[in-house]
């Protein structure tokens, strides 16, 4: 959802550029369009872009929770272990 979000600004961003320079070409139909037609689009579409991002990442958080779990932790080096069981041969 995050890449959807991604591609839906860079739209809504060309729509804004292109909008505000060329109204007439976004808005062909209209005899006198209007910037703040553009405006609106634009930021109704940046708006629904956040959102898509921010619910990307709530949906993603608990996935890289669950990875970073399941990864097992080094605290013992490879040379304690080798000591630990050369000790348990002299004892």
């Amino acid at each position: 959802m995050i890449i959807w979000a991604f591609n839906l600004l860079i739209l809504a961003i060309g729509i804004l550029v292109v909008g505000l320079l060329k109204p007439k070409w976004l808005l062909f139909w209209m005899d006198q369009p209007s910037r703040y037609i553009i405006i609106g689009a634009a930021s109704v579409l940046l708006m629904a872009a956040a959102i898509m991002f921010g619910e990307g990442n709530r949906q993603n958080a608990p996935l890289s929770e669950v990875v970073q779990s399941e990864k097992p932790a080094a605290t013992e080096s490879p040379t304690d272990l080798v000591n630990e069981k050369n000790s348990n041969r002299i004892l």
